[in-house]
């Protein structure tokens, strides 16, 4: 006889219960139950049936409940919640009744009207995480409500649920209508009384206005909301950025905006602006980052795209606007450093000093680069970003085969870059900087990719991430994916990532054997940083392997006159033995009427 089948069945999945429950019973045991059963009755049963829902089964102070699509399980979460708000405006603060929702989507086994599975467990686990009166949703429940209904999502991450292998993208979520203010996720800032000025975070702050729609289509407002919503979600994911919350920023709707005022009441230091404008078909978006206190324009850019699929086209801008914004904010906070004076210096101050010296002259200052890392780690054991940074240049100093010190350095760069990892949690920029270290110091290439992919699932605009994650494709013999990522990083940031792109791409055409291609790519790396010394190397092994042995000399010539090494005689990062050989043979080929 053959074994039962099971019935199984894709459903959006809701699970609710009064926050505080034991509490409420424990002060007034027979009050509590008569008004959760006049809620239940007046309330949340006719919101469920209203949106098709199904109650699965209860639990005294909880409700599993199906439905039969997620716009209906979070349409009826949201109104839930908003006139439960509304009816505890009437109500003493400790006979307040409050739920706490979760919702997931997925596939479901159905038994005698039960259901079971990890749909279901993970909207348990989400309604867990909430907040009294508040609402969870996974990823996947995000990605199908997102522009169709009333609310505003906050990205929270992913979250390691309780016995759960794999950890869950989790958004909490609140209506659009002025209901009193959720609780403020980490990292969100609140507004001040209008004319007060609020002191500024420790880290950079930014808000993102609401965009003006100049589409003269009233009907359009949702889309410019809309776009203002993914840049913020977007920014969200840059760790070290305190981003206002969309609730905040849209009481400045449809007023004129004085960009220092609005600096001073929600203590902020950079203020996003922007406009939409549809038409034909077509939409344009325009952003510019302002500096609040002095009015000076940082950055200011165009967005063209087809309306054919307005809600891409609204993630692909995000994306691209933090993009660009991340190097921006990263250039005027280095500046902003610089200028204060040594006496009154930060661990996050010295490593923006590092930071300017790394990007200002690479290896020429690279010392004293890390000298002022080693002092902000002193100053702070637990920075990650100055832990990674260190590390990395760590890796740049190492790669100086004459560097006297090299074996200390790279002891002293595993170190860091290990410790880095450890306190990185989802942080990008630690854990692409450590990864792009140990993995030159020859640490498992496989590992080290997987840390870099998860700093580009927290923060896809990464473009720094995206050119770190190429020259670990890149040493894993990946040349294909390393040229793809190295354009995602140019498209992020033309401007900051141009020379290194550059670079890199050059690498990847001579492990490709496309020679022609990558002699000028490599010597535009070349004349970008005169001083170092790779890419000479690169470009002497590219023609001789070209058979122009004339330009491989003069090539080693010059490379000769910054450096006696010719022949590098450490371990390579390259992990590929042909592509060793390729390099190792086309050096050898350039020295070989030269030795």
């Amino acid at each position: 006889m053959g074994a039962e089948r099971v019935e199984r069945r894709l459903a959006a999945i809701l699970a609710a219960d009064v926050a505080g429950y034991s509490r409420l019973m424990e002060r007034d045991e027979v009050g509590t139950l008569a008004r959760l059963r006049t809620l239940r009755r007046d309330l949340v049963d006719p919101k469920i049936a209203e949106h098709k829902g199904r109650i699965v089964k209860t639990t005294g102070d909880g409700l599993l409940i199906e439905f039969p699509s997620v716009v209906e399980a979070v349409a009826c979460a949201v109104a839930v919640q908003r006139e439960m708000a509304a009816c505890n405006d009437a109500t003493a603060e400790d006979e307040r009744i409050k739920l706490r929702v979760g919702i997931n989507s997925g596939d479901v086994i159905v038994e005698d009207g039960d259901i079971h599975g990890d749909g279901v467990n993970i909207a348990a686990r989400l309604e867990g995480i909430a907040e009294p009166g508040g609402i969870c949703v996974s990823g996947i429940v995000h990605d199908q409500v997102q522009g169709r209904l009333d609310c505003v999502f906050a990205d929270i991450g992913e979250q390691s649920l309780k016995n759960l292998a794999r950890p869950v993208r989790v958004y909490r979520i609140g209506p659009k209508s002025p209901l009193p203010d959720p609780p403020l996720l980490a990292g969100e800032g609140r507004v001040g009384a209008a004319g007060t000025a609020l002191p500024l975070p420790d880290k950079p702050s930014i808000a993102v206005m609401p965009f003006q729609n100049m589409s003269g289509d009233p009907e359009q407002e949702y889309f410019a909301d809309g776009m203002v919503e993914e840049i913020i979600t977007a920014l969200s994911r840059i760790r070290w950025l305190f981003i206002i919350a969309r609730n905040s920023t849209f009481t400045y709707k449809g007023q004129a905006i004085d960009v220092k005022r609005v600096g001073r009441e929600l203590g902020v230091r950079y203020i996003l602006e922007g406009s939409v404008r549809k038409g034909g078909g077509r939409v344009r978006i325009t952003a510019q980052l302002i500096e609040a206190d002095t009015g000076a324009h940082l950055w200011a850019d165009r967005f063209d795209g087809s309306l054919e699929d307005v809600f891409e086209l609204q993630e692909q801008v995000a994306i691209s606007v933090a993009g660009v914004i991340e190097p921006a904010l990263q250039a005027a906070e280095t500046a902003r450093s610089a200028s204060r004076p040594t006496s009154d210096l930060t661990a996050y101050d010295l490593y923006l000093r590092a930071y300017a010296m790394y990007s200002a002259s690479h290896q020429r200052q690279m010392r004293q680069a890390l000298a002022l890392l080693e002092e902000a780690i002193g100053r702070d054991p637990q920075y990650g970003p100055a832990l990674g940074f260190a590390a990395f240049c760590c890796m740049q100093l190492a790669s100086d085969a004459a560097a006297p010190d090299r074996d200390a350095t790279r002891r002293k760069g595993i170190d860091f870059g290990r410790r880095a990892v450890e306190l990185a949690e989802n942080a990008p920029g630690v854990l692409a900087d450590a990864a792009m270290a140990l993995a030159s110091f020859g640490e498992d290439i496989e590992a080290m990719i997987a840390l870099v992919d998860r700093a580009l699932a927290f923060n896809p605009s990464y473009a720094r991430g995206w050119y770190i994650s190429g020259f670990l494709r890149l040493w894993a013999g990946q040349t294909d994916l390393a040229i793809e990522h190295a354009g995602l990083a140019l498209r992020l940031s033309p401007r900051a990532q141009a020379r290194l792109t550059s670079l890199l791409i050059g690498y990847a055409l001579f492990f490709s054997r496309r020679f022609e291609e990558a002699v000028p790519r490599l010597r535009v790396a070349i004349e970008d940083s005169p001083l170092f010394s790779t890419p000479y190397r690169f470009l002497a092994a590219c023609y001789a392997h070209m058979g122009l042995l004339e330009e491989a000399r003069a090539t080693i010539a010059r490379l000769r006159a910054i450096t006696p090494e010719v022949m590098v005689n450490y371990p390579l990062p390259f992990r590929d033995p042909g592509h060793r050989e390729l390099y190792f043979s086309g050096l050898r080929l350039a020295m070989g009427e030269m030795e």
